[in-house]
Parts: C-alpha cells; structure tokens; sequence
C-alpha cells in the first residue's frame, strides 16, 4: 500500500492529478506560491506541495487574487498555530462576500433591464408582424 504523505511526483504528474497544467503550476510556482523541491533540473512535488496547489486552486475558484493567495500561505508556514492565517482568511472572505453582494446587486439590476428591452424587442416584433400582415 503506497503511503500518500511521502509519496512525490513531477510536475506532469501533479498536473494530471489536478486536472491543472504544467505551465500553471510551473506559473504557480514563478510567483512564489509553489516550492518545490529538484532532483536535478525535475521539479519534485510532495504533499505539502499538492495541499498548497490545492489551497491555491480553491482560492483562484473563490476570486481570490493571487496576492491574497500568497499572504495567506505566506501565514500558514509562518505561523504553527494557523491564528494569524484564520483571521487573514476571515477578514478576505469578508471582503470577497461583500464583492459579490455588490456584483450580484448589479448583475440583477442587469437582468431586469435586458428582460425590459426583451420584452420591448418582442412588442415591436409583433406590431411589426402585424403591420405587415394588414399592409
């Protein structure tokens, strides 16, 4: 039975693991959110690697920028009781709900507008038919 906590790979592995690509996780890692270890010139990936590529993935699928990203890994090896990292992330997801409060209220105001000019769109279409049928 394989042990998953030692187990390590190369990047085209974790990259077919996580569905993400090479080049991303290469990207990832030019940014410094990424640490792998080398063999050589290979990447070698562990599971601290895969748990922060993960964490990286869920915070890109959240709207998180890659900033906030950084700050809160930055925290998580900085920081053994993972204190600092929770109230980072508290305050972020605070900030990223009220984002997409303000986002959803426009994007409803968005949609009843085009339902308006839909509905207008329709109107017109059907005195133009009508028009056309009596003229």
């Amino acid at each position: 039975m394989t042990n998953r906590f030692n187990e390590v790979m190369t990047v085209t592995e974790l990259a077919r693991e996580t569905g993400v690509t090479a080049r991303a996780i290469r990207f990832y890692e030019s940014k410094g959110l990424l640490h792998p270890q080398r063999a050589g010139t290979t990447r070698i990936y562990t599971h601290r690697e895969r748990g922060r590529l993960q964490l990286i993935l869920r915070g890109k699928r959240l709207g998180f920028s890659l900033s906030d990203i950084g700050d809160y890994l930055n925290l998580y090896d900085a920081d053994p009781t993972q204190q600092d990292q929770i109230m980072l992330l508290l305050a972020k997801v605070d900030t990223r709900v009220k984002e997409l409060e303000l986002q959803k209220i426009d994007l409803e105001a968005s949609l009843t507008e085009l339902s308006a000019v839909k509905d207008q769109a329709l109107i017109a279409l059907k005195n133009n038919t009508k028009r056309v049928a009596n003229g």
